[in-house]
């Protein structure tokens, strides 16, 4: 068990939080308006404010590297233009048990939201997760936090690869046969991802099926 910290009306307190053996975590307590301290202010601050500010991004960084994933699975969906839609998406998954830490995080960011999915299996607990999809989010919120505070494993290697399917989609590549095409060879290296059967039928040119990368 460990003191987590938690920021509120200009104070710094802490509460023991223990995470369950499945996730180890720490549970962040933070606000919306801690996010100014952690993707740059106007605000000036002096040594002991900078100190909070890498001490409370140090922990968010340290739980996104354990638990966090960067994705950008592509789908069948008939009403875009080509067929296929490309959804980014930045999510961490909990166990149930484990909420308030998703719950801290979407407060922290601003955005985002946290679901349940019920478990079917022989596991006791449900699963939550912490997900932003919305594309305006994942640009100006997501990638520059993670841009500024980088991550310590290998998936800074995946958070680049988002970042550049990010930055073709802003460009519009993926509303063309050839820019999905480059968003799926991209996508196909991350996270371990198997050969994609949707990149093969794109350079087919026979988007008939329903898989998804």
């Amino acid at each position: 068990m460990g003191a987590a910290p938690r920021a509120g009306n200009g104070a710094v307190s802490s509460r023991p939080y223990a995470g369950n053996s499945e996730y180890p975590t720490v549970l962040i307590h933070v606000t919306s308006a801690l996010y100014g301290l952690c993707v740059g202010s106007d605000n000036p601050f002096g040594a002991d404010n900078q100190q909070e500010r890498l001490w409370y991004c140090g922990w968010i960084i340290g739980f996104v590297d354990g638990e966090g994933c960067f994705s950008c699975p592509v789908f069948r969906n008939r009403t875009m233009t080509l067929g296929w839609q490309v959804q980014p998406s930045f999510a961490v998954v909990q166990s149930a048990s484990s909420r308030d830490v998703l719950e801290d995080l979407r407060r922290f960011f601003g955005c985002g939201g946290v679901s349940v999915n019920h478990r079917r299996d022989n596991h006791r607990q449900d699963l939550c997760r912490f997900e932003v999809t919305r594309f305006t989010d994942l640009r100006d919120v997501i990638v520059p936090f993670f841009q500024e505070h980088q991550l310590q494993t290998s998936k800074r290697i995946n958070f680049a690869k988002f970042v550049k399917v990010l930055r073709l989609m802003e460009e519009r590549k993926h509303l063309t046969v050839s820019g999905l095409i480059e968003i799926g060879e991209i996508v196909q290296t991350m996270n371990h991802q198997k050969p994609s059967k949707v990149l093969r039928i794109l350079r087919d040119q026979t988007p008939t099926t329903s898989q998804v990368v």
